[in-house]
């Protein structure tokens, strides 16, 4: 989709939208599927068959507001699956398709695609959780649409899934009046994905797909996510195999982190209570999102849900019965640059956030980022780039495959680096998803219409993974990574293995990975020395100001 303007986004994927209805006629056999809570009457899109907004829990609303996810009740109706349930709760975005269709509290609800011109019987299935920074998102963006994915990989099934995201979906409630009984309120996202997967286990076969052989996989929140599964024990048989793109375990927040935005949202709904929060409406709750979606948690390390350190059960050898691959792009960070309104924002955000989270490093930490420092070429800004891209993205995917493997578990690495052609973007956050999906005309972040051979090559690594577990093609064998291989694909216009990829840069900052440094911006310090030089020059402009103090997130829109 190459879209001029804001409003021209929201009219086209507004223009998508309708509810679907019970049927109380006749229907079409051919495009129906009998499931525990419905059958369910999708379209037909070329040689795929579509099925859209199925719901798998009861609606997340009225007193289950907050509350764990429900399982849906049996029924023997029938159903239209013409339309993707509401997105989410988000803030609008130019660059979330998602966030302009509509949005409501009752949004959990998954896309199926599949190949009706394939007979395969036991067809692998794949389960695909979106990104966003757990604040945007949803199944709406068409870069998400499987109908090219199914019709070039005509042997798989595909799941698209809705879930809660920022407000709704992960906030800690602990110090509020009333709190204790919403417990799960931190983490009711990655809930949502597991009762997702419980409904696929009883459902999918209807579909022609094999409950045995799963694969989840998601960029950024959704790598995140997939990452995390597999250390829940309550998710433990719901997959067999995870693809985590540009994201791992060590995009999640504590505890103490999470308390900021409870703080934010007490102070602009005036709430004392549970009970207060719990009267107010969707829409009310929609305005306030608009004012703190910017202040996001992610995923709590709570000890409950999820282990004050992630990383332990992959250490532990609890993961080893999945399958994993993982994986990042080159230049992750050079995503936010447009995200923030471009470079001269960018410039004074990134130097506010480095100092930051310089101040809890001890002497012999700063060492080595300074070491790291010195053996990078360019300015500074380009230098903390590449600190933030390897300690935030690539060493935790390292460290995570690194730990899987060494107890036994499979596990394969990639680094991406085929450039997008926006400016300043390179290989940048997000930009392989066109070309997992086989979308090209959705050139957001690719820039133009992506490389075909390139896509259908990455499509076809993907699919041999959740088949069987291997990624490998006829042309290219991609062996897994472990610590004394370190075998990377380096996934460029001509993919190709590589031993140890970046190994100075390894070494002199996997220690750091201790310190959980995360895109925690709700409580960034300007006490810092670059701010203090700059005002002392002055030379920070309001503009500065701003980006500084809201980094990486989606506040300054240009259009």
């Amino acid at each position: 989709m190459n879209l001029n303007s804001k409003n021209e986004a929201q009219i086209v994927i507004r223009s998508r939208y309708g509810e679907n209805r019970p049927i109380t006629g006749e229907y079409d056999e051919a495009l129906a599927a009998h499931c525990k809570n419905g059958t369910f009457v999708g379209g037909r899109a070329g040689n795929s068959l579509v099925f859209k907004g199925i719901p798998f829990a009861k609606p997340p609303t009225g007193s289950l507001r907050w509350q764990a996810p429900q399982p849906v009740e049996a029924s023997d109706g029938v159903f239209e699956a013409y339309y993707n349930g509401k997105s989410p709760i988000q803030t609008e975005w130019r660059t979330e398709m998602a966030s302009y269709y509509p949005q409501g509290e009752d949004c959990l609800y998954l896309n199926i695609w599949l190949n009706d011109t394939d007979k395969t019987p036991d067809k692998p299935v794949m389960v695909f959780f979106h990104g966003g920074s757990y604040g945007w998102g949803g199944t709406a963006d068409p870069l998400y649409d499987g109908k090219s994915f199914v019709s070039k990989q005509s042997d798989i099934v595909l799941v698209t899934v809705g879930y809660r995201i920022g407000l709704m979906g992960f906030v800690d409630f602990s110090s509020v009046k009333g709190g204790e009984a919403f417990p799960d309120a931190p983490n009711l996202g990655l809930l949502d994905q597991i009762e997702a997967l419980r409904w696929i286990q009883d459902n999918i076969a209807a579909f022609g797909g094999d409950p045995g052989n799963v694969t989840v996989f998601g960029e950024s929140a959704g790598g995140g996510s997939v990452s995390l599964l597999p250390i829940i024990p309550r998710a433990t048989g719901l997959f067999k195999r995870v693809i985590a793109e540009s994201g791992s375990v060590a995009l999640t927040f504590s505890k103490k982190e999470c308390q900021a935005f409870t703080a934010h949202l007490l102070k602009e709904t005036k709430a004392k209570s549970m009970q207060d929060l719990m009267h107010m409406t969707e829409h009310e709750l929609m305005l306030v999102n608009e004012k703190i979606n910017h202040l996001n948690n992610f995923p709590q390390r709570d000890g409950r849900l999820i282990p004050l350190d992630p990383y332990l059960p992959y250490e532990n050898g609890e993961t080893v019965g999945v399958d994993m691959m993982i994986g990042t792009n080159s230049d992750e960070m050079n995503y936010w640059i447009g995200e923030i309104g471009g470079v001269v924002p960018y410039r004074f955000t990134i130097p506010v956030k480095f100092e930051n989270d310089m101040k809890v490093l001890s002497h012999g930490e700063k060492k080595r980022v300074k070491l790291f420092m010195d053996g990078l070429k360019g300015h500074s800004m380009w230098r903390m780039t590449e600190f933030y891209n390897e300690l935030m993205f690539r060493l935790p995917a390292i460290r995570q495959a690194e730990e899987h493997a060494k107890n036994g578990g499979k596990a394969y690495m990639y680094y991406w680096t085929k450039p997008s052609v926006l400016p300043l973007r390179k290989a940048c956050h997000a930009v392989e998803l066109a070309y997992v999906f086989g979308n090209l005309d959705e050139t957001i972040y690719t820039g133009e219409r992506a490389d075909e051979e390139l896509s259908d090559t990455v499509m076809q690594m993907w699919t041999n993974f959740a088949r069987t577990g291997d990624p490998s093609t006829e042309s290219l064998e991609w062996q897994p990574y472990d610590e004394n291989s370190r075998i990377s694909m380096i996934i460029s216009g001509e993919p190709h293995t590589s031993r140890d990829v970046l190994q100075r840069q390894r070494k002199l900052l996997s220690p750091l990975l201790t310190r959980m440094i995360n895109p925690s911006y709700a409580t960034l310090d300007l006490n810092v020395p670059f701010v203090r030089k700059a005002i002392a020059g002055g030379l920070m402009v309001l503009s500065g100001v701003a980006a500084a103090a809201y980094f990486a997130v989606k506040l300054i829109d240009n259009d």
